[in-house]
């Protein structure tokens, strides 16, 4: 009683999968080696071709902030009414503004693009190494490409103004004879023609070239670009950043492939953005004369005002002076007086700084009410005075803060004026912007080989277990003995075998040999394992109702014809009368094998056209006749069914000793069963990798199905592969074992 083993353990299938897949790595490890050059060939030669990419780099400082102007008029605030107090973070707002970085496109104008023309691929690589000279400013043409650049052509563009529709759009610059160039569209229609630093106006264009260096014919790419998508470009592709917190210390940078450009771009931007800071604090101190000199005609006036009642009440009363206690309370409210005018004076710059619930201007405000309490309180001491005197007091009073009041303003708006006219901000240039051409940012070559190496390897890695995972056919000869179906032989893939396939096909081969592997070279492993499936056949046929042997297959291309023809070849040599039928009548090759012609042959006997003695041919192989396929009939199926079929094989079986019989494949027509029922032993080839399992037992289904009994299977193929290891295919495999001699 056969019994089931018992399942493996999961811990073993696991380790069986792993080393299942590292073997489908090794097997394929062409395909991954193939991958992984010719990645890293794509990456080196991106890395060389690539246009590279230089960095710009300049670096600006943020001076401490200092009182600023606000001291000036004795700011109670800090000093910071007027100071530049602003942050790393904010500097670099301001300098990424579009009122730095907008006026910085308009100058240089950067809404221009306008670069050579370069044939894709390799242009740049020619262009970018071109050493320009004296005597060869311009790179000859490489063949007849003269449209593109090859080296050292320029060209500098004024002025460019285009149709909206246009905007945007690539247009070609093309160079002339004589100085001269055509403005082109992208269907090589002319827009425009005129020469070099002459404006030319017209059908909505209006240019001027103001430098062109290239030969005749030549051809530069031209963009008008919108003027704010340029400053919003432009404005994402400077970067500033602070190097240190609080250092003060902006680092700006600037990527570009043109070295030169970065350098102008970046220098152009840091001094627009130095001239804004100065005009920033100029603008502070002009707003604060401007309020001063607003204030002093009005300041004036009250002076003279006062003065003139002055001199009037003296004239009116005779001349009146001041006692020495009237003096004494004169002074202090004077001193209070013009200190609460200062008050004033303050509040009202405050008041277009600050909101009236602000600390600073409601500290203000107590200031103030605190110094008008104590002028009243000696106002009231004022009452107790001859009324003269409280007449006088008050008019000198009023004299001597408006002259206080004035000659302070007055001051302060020189002082001012001077500070506006001498200006300088908190910002400036420490280094200039520069660039390292030796040594581009992009691309990083090493990196970029680096990692298409990986990613080459990767994808190799990828498809080598892609092709593992959807490839179902068997490798493991134990798989067909689960079926029920004995395995005779395991037959090793023959490399000189695939040789001489391929030559027959293409028809290459000698017209006076044969290509029977069993006759060219009989040391073979394969045929060494044809002549085990020999002895296995001499004991499983002596049972069997005829010597009439079927082989057969489940689909093409598993080397039927191969082992028909081979295993023919060496049942003769060991001395046995061998007759070997073709009978596929559709597609059948092994008259090529044989080197014979095809006709007359099976289909030709089948339909009475000729004898059997004209269709037996003795072949190189001794004891070894071939029945060749015969001319294709229309209906193969039909002709054998007919009983001219069964009675060629029956006296064929007379005659010789083993008669063996190579059919189509089962699962394509039918031909193989009808065969099948007349052969005393039938057996089907399978190819290693090819035929999976549910092919098989649908074969022997079918087989089964015509009451033909398949006696065994032949694995055919079967290569040395890693990923059947765990399976232990090598068991299956053939040691070499011959003569050195």
């Amino acid at each position: 009683m056969q019994t089931t083993p018992a399942p493996p353990k999961h811990e073993t299938n696991d380790e069986i999968d792993l080393l299942a897949l590292l073997g489908a790595l090794l097997d394929q490890k062409l395909i991954i080696i193939a991958c992984t050059l010719v990645f890293a060939l794509c990456g080196i030669a991106y890395a060389l071709l690539a246009t590279p990419i230089y960095q710009a780099n300049a670096v600006i400082q943020i001076e401490e902030k200092s009182q600023g102007i606000g001291g000036l008029l004795g700011d109670a605030s800090g000093g910071d009414m007027f100071s530049s107090a602003s942050a790393a973070a904010t500097e670099i707002e301001l300098l990424k503004s579009r009122k730095v970085i907008g006026q910085a496109v308009e100058n240089l104008k950067l809404d221009i693009e306008a670069k050579p023309k370069l044939m894709p691929v390799i242009g740049s690589f020619f262009y970018l190494r071109f050493t320009p000279t004296p005597e060869a400013p311009v790179a000859e043409p490489l063949m007849a490409f003269d449209s593109y650049a090859w080296g050292g052509e320029e060209v500098e563009i004024f002025q460019l103004e285009v149709p909206p529709a246009y905007e945007g759009k690539q247009l070609i610059l093309r160079a002339e004879e004589n100085d001269g160039f055509s403005l082109l569209n992208d269907d090589g229609e002319t827009l425009v023609t005129g020469m070099v630093n002459q404006p030319t106006n017209e059908h909505g264009f209006r240019i001027q070239v103001k430098h062109l260096l290239a030969h005749p014919g030549t051809e530069f790419w031209v963009i008008k670009r919108n003027q704010l998508r340029t400053i919003l470009d432009y404005q994402r592709e400077v970067a500033a950043s602070e190097k240190s917190r609080d250092s003060g210390i902006l680092s700006l940078s600037l990527e570009s492939p043109y070295p030169g450009a970065a350098t102008e771009i970046l220098d152009e931007v840091s001094r627009l953005y130095v001239r804004q800071n100065v005009e920033r604090k100029s603008a502070e101190a002009q707003q604060s004369l401007d309020f001063l000199k607003d204030q002093l005609p009005e300041v004036r006036r009250q002076l003279e005002t006062a003065e003139t009642a002055l001199n009037d009440y003296q004239a009116s009363a005779g001349s009146v002076d001041i006692t020495i206690e009237t003096q004494a309370v004169l002074d202090q409210v004077v001193e209070l007086e013009t200190s609460i005018s200062e008050l004033d004076l303050k509040r009202s710059e405050m008041e277009r700084r600050f909101t009236r619930q602000h600390p600073t201007y409601q500290a203000l405000i107590e200031q103030k009410r605190q110094l008008v309490s104590r002028r009243d309180a000696l106002l009231e001491r004022v009452g107790g005075l001859p009324e003269t005197q409280q007449e006088l007091l008050r008019l000198s009073r009023d004299v001597e803060v408006s002259t206080e009041i004035y000659t302070a303003m007055l001051n302060k708006s020189q002082e001012l004026d001077i500070v506006r006219a001498g200006t300088v901000g908190n910002v400036r240039i420490i280094d200039d912007a520069v660039v390292d051409t030796s040594a581009p940012v992009k691309p990083k070559k090493a990196l970029i080989v680096v990692l298409a190496t990986l990613l080459g390897g990767m994808l190799g890695v990828a498809i080598a277990l892609l092709r593992h995972a959807l490839n179902r056919g068997i490798d493991n000869p134990e798989l067909i003995e689960q079926l029920g179906l004995p395995v005779y032989a395991s037959v090793p893939f023959s490399k000189e075998q695939q040789l001489m396939e391929r030559e027959v096909k293409s028809k290459q081969g000698s017209s006076q040999s044969s290509h029977l592997l069993a006759a060219i070279n009989p040391a073979d492993l394969s045929i060494e394992s044809l002549r085990s499936l020999r002895t296995s056949l001499h004991f499983a046929m002596m049972e069997a109702k005829n010597n009439i042997l079927m082989i057969s297959g489940p689909s093409p291309n598993v080397g039927k014809s191969f082992i028909s023809a081979n295993l023919a070849a060496i049942v003769a040599q060991a001395g046995q009368k061998v007759v070997l039928i073709d009978s596929d009548m559709r597609k059948g090759y092994l008259h090529n094998l044989l080197n014979r012609e095809p006709e007359p042959g099976l289909s030709n006997l089948l339909v009475s056209t000729h004898s059997l003695a004209d269709i037996v041919h003795k072949t190189e192989v001794e004891n070894l006749h071939f029945i060749a396929r015969g001319q294709i009939p229309p209906n193969p199926s039909e002709l054998l069914m007919h009983a001219n079929f069964e009675t060629m094989l029956t006296k064929l079986s007379s005659l010789y000793d083993l008669v063996i019989v190579d059919t189509p494949p089962i699962l394509a027509v039918t031909d193989a069963a009808l065969v099948g029922r007349l052969a005393g032993t039938s057996l089907i080839v399978t190819r290693f990798g090819l035929n999976p399992v549910k092919e098989i037992e649908l074969t022997l289904q079918r087989f089964r199905n015509n009451g033909v009994d398949i006696k065994g299977a032949i694995f055919n193929a079967v290569e040395k592969k890693a990923s059947a290891y765990g399976y232990g295919n090598y068991g299956y495999y053939q040691y070499e074992y011959k003569s050195d001699k």
